[in-house]
Protein backbone atom coordinates (compact mmCIF):
# COMPACT_ATOMS: atom_id res chain seq x y z
CA UNK A 1 0.00 0.00 0.00
CA UNK A 2 1.28 2.96 -1.11
CA UNK A 3 2.43 6.24 1.51
CA UNK A 4 0.71 9.40 2.08
CA UNK A 5 3.21 12.12 2.05
CA UNK A 6 1.96 13.28 5.15
CA UNK A 7 3.07 9.11 6.64
CA UNK A 8 6.53 9.52 4.89
CA UNK A 9 7.13 13.18 6.51
CA UNK A 10 6.79 11.75 9.90
CA UNK A 11 8.58 8.69 9.48
CA UNK A 12 12.22 8.28 11.22
CA UNK A 13 15.34 8.13 9.22
CA UNK A 14 15.29 4.51 10.10
CA UNK A 15 11.42 3.71 8.84
CA UNK A 16 12.25 6.10 6.13
CA UNK A 17 15.36 4.14 4.39
CA UNK A 18 13.60 0.58 4.84
CA UNK A 19 10.48 2.25 2.98
CA UNK A 20 12.55 3.93 0.65
CA UNK A 21 16.17 2.79 0.50
CA UNK A 22 15.87 0.48 -2.75
CA UNK A 23 14.53 3.09 -4.75
CA UNK A 24 18.20 3.41 -5.86
CA UNK A 25 19.38 0.17 -6.64
CA UNK A 26 21.11 -0.84 -3.89
CA UNK A 27 22.12 2.44 -2.30
CA UNK A 28 20.03 3.41 0.58
CA UNK A 29 22.20 5.74 1.59
CA UNK A 30 20.57 7.96 -0.86
CA UNK A 31 17.39 7.87 0.68
CA UNK A 32 18.99 8.26 4.30
CA UNK A 33 20.39 11.41 2.95
CA UNK A 34 17.40 12.89 1.51
CA UNK A 35 15.13 12.16 4.92
CA UNK A 36 17.21 15.11 6.02
CA UNK A 37 15.39 17.68 3.45
CA UNK A 38 11.92 16.56 4.08
CA UNK A 39 8.91 17.82 4.51
CA UNK A 40 8.53 16.66 1.19
CA UNK A 41 5.69 18.85 -0.55
CA UNK A 42 4.72 15.60 -3.13
CA UNK A 43 6.21 13.07 -4.45
CA UNK A 44 8.01 15.01 -7.15
CA UNK A 45 9.33 17.21 -4.54
CA UNK A 46 11.04 13.65 -3.10
CA UNK A 47 12.03 12.72 -6.19
CA UNK A 48 13.87 15.86 -6.73
CA UNK A 49 15.48 15.72 -3.12
CA UNK A 50 16.85 12.33 -4.37
CA UNK A 51 18.56 13.35 -7.51
CA UNK A 52 19.92 16.72 -5.31
CA UNK A 53 21.97 13.87 -3.07
CA UNK A 54 22.64 11.83 -6.23
CA UNK A 55 24.25 15.10 -7.92
CA UNK A 56 26.26 15.51 -5.21
CA UNK A 57 27.78 12.47 -4.89
CA UNK A 58 31.56 12.11 -5.85
CA UNK A 59 32.14 10.68 -8.98
CA UNK A 60 33.43 7.86 -7.52
CA UNK A 61 29.94 7.37 -5.57
CA UNK A 62 28.08 7.95 -8.46
CA UNK A 63 29.74 4.86 -10.28
CA UNK A 64 29.28 2.97 -7.68
CA UNK A 65 25.45 3.48 -7.97
CA UNK A 66 25.71 3.15 -11.93
CA UNK A 67 27.75 -0.17 -11.31
CA UNK A 68 25.19 -1.43 -8.36
CA UNK A 69 22.19 -1.74 -11.32
CA UNK A 70 22.30 -5.76 -12.93
CA UNK A 71 22.64 -6.32 -16.47
CA UNK A 72 20.18 -6.58 -18.45
CA UNK A 73 18.45 -9.78 -19.36
CA UNK A 74 20.92 -11.55 -16.84
CA UNK A 75 19.87 -14.59 -14.63
CA UNK A 76 21.61 -13.18 -12.20
CA UNK A 77 20.14 -12.44 -8.67
CA UNK A 78 19.37 -8.48 -8.20
CA UNK A 79 16.95 -6.33 -6.31
CA UNK A 80 12.89 -7.23 -6.35
CA UNK A 81 11.97 -4.38 -7.92
CA UNK A 82 14.73 -4.88 -10.93
CA UNK A 83 13.27 -8.61 -11.00
CA UNK A 84 9.86 -6.88 -11.65
CA UNK A 85 11.22 -4.31 -14.22
CA UNK A 86 12.93 -6.59 -15.97
CA UNK A 87 10.22 -9.22 -16.07
CA UNK A 88 7.83 -6.24 -17.13
CA UNK A 89 8.68 -6.11 -21.22
CA UNK A 90 9.69 -10.29 -21.22
CA UNK A 91 13.74 -9.90 -20.19
CA UNK A 92 13.19 -12.87 -17.98
CA UNK A 93 11.57 -15.04 -21.03
CA UNK A 94 14.60 -14.78 -24.02
CA UNK A 95 14.99 -17.66 -25.84
CA UNK A 96 18.59 -18.99 -26.85
CA UNK A 97 19.51 -16.37 -29.57
CA UNK A 98 17.74 -13.39 -27.82
CA UNK A 99 19.43 -14.46 -24.58
CA UNK A 100 23.06 -14.78 -26.20
CA UNK A 101 22.47 -11.03 -27.43
CA UNK A 102 22.10 -9.56 -24.17
CA UNK A 103 24.78 -11.10 -22.86
CA UNK A 104 27.61 -10.58 -25.79
CA UNK A 105 26.04 -6.91 -25.76
CA UNK A 106 26.07 -6.48 -21.95
CA UNK A 107 29.71 -7.67 -21.94
CA UNK A 108 30.54 -5.46 -25.09
CA UNK A 109 29.16 -2.47 -22.99
CA UNK A 110 30.45 -3.82 -20.00
CA UNK A 111 34.21 -3.61 -21.62
CA UNK A 112 33.97 -0.54 -23.24
CA UNK A 113 32.56 1.35 -19.77
CA UNK A 114 33.07 -0.36 -17.05
CA UNK A 115 29.94 -0.18 -15.93
CA UNK A 116 26.62 -1.99 -17.08
CA UNK A 117 24.16 -0.60 -19.50
CA UNK A 118 21.20 0.95 -18.07
CA UNK A 119 17.78 1.65 -19.13
CA UNK A 120 14.51 2.18 -17.85
CA UNK A 121 13.08 -0.37 -18.83
CA UNK A 122 9.47 0.21 -18.06
CA UNK A 123 9.05 2.09 -21.48
CA UNK A 124 10.42 0.06 -23.50
CA UNK A 125 10.47 -3.07 -25.51
CA UNK A 126 12.89 -5.67 -25.90
CA UNK A 127 13.80 -4.46 -29.00
CA UNK A 128 13.76 -0.79 -28.42
CA UNK A 129 16.28 -2.04 -25.32
CA UNK A 130 18.34 -3.38 -27.84
CA UNK A 131 18.12 -0.57 -30.34
CA UNK A 132 19.58 1.65 -27.16
CA UNK A 133 22.25 -0.22 -26.23
CA UNK A 134 23.54 -0.64 -30.54
CA UNK A 135 23.39 3.59 -30.31
CA UNK A 136 24.74 4.09 -27.00
CA UNK A 137 28.01 2.05 -27.53
CA UNK A 138 28.67 4.77 -30.26
CA UNK A 139 28.95 7.06 -27.30
CA UNK A 140 31.96 8.73 -25.08
CA UNK A 141 32.33 7.74 -21.04
CA UNK A 142 31.60 10.87 -19.85
CA UNK A 143 27.80 11.00 -22.51
CA UNK A 144 27.12 7.23 -21.05
CA UNK A 145 27.81 8.05 -17.33
CA UNK A 146 25.56 10.96 -17.94
CA UNK A 147 23.07 9.06 -19.77
CA UNK A 148 23.49 6.17 -16.79
CA UNK A 149 22.63 8.56 -14.24
CA UNK A 150 19.54 9.84 -15.80
CA UNK A 151 18.24 6.94 -16.48
CA UNK A 152 18.89 5.71 -12.94
CA UNK A 153 16.52 9.11 -12.16
CA UNK A 154 14.16 7.63 -14.05
CA UNK A 155 13.70 4.36 -12.45
CA UNK A 156 13.69 6.13 -9.53
CA UNK A 157 10.99 7.94 -10.58
CA UNK A 158 8.99 4.79 -11.36
CA UNK A 159 9.64 3.08 -8.33
CA UNK A 160 8.73 6.20 -6.17
CA UNK A 161 5.40 6.36 -8.29
CA UNK A 162 4.68 2.39 -6.44
CA UNK A 163 5.63 3.65 -2.89
CA UNK A 164 3.99 6.91 -2.81
CA UNK A 165 0.02 8.16 -3.39
CA UNK A 166 -0.14 11.10 -5.89
CA UNK A 167 -1.48 14.02 -3.97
Amino acid sequence: MPYSITELNQMDRETFVKAFGAVFEDTPAIAAQAWLARPFRDIDDLHQKMIEVVNQMTPDDQLALIRAHPDLGSQAKMAEASVKEQEGIGLNRLDAQEYERFQRLNQTYKDKFQFPFIVAVKHHTKASVLEAFEQRLNNTILTEIKQALLEINQIARFRLSNLVERS
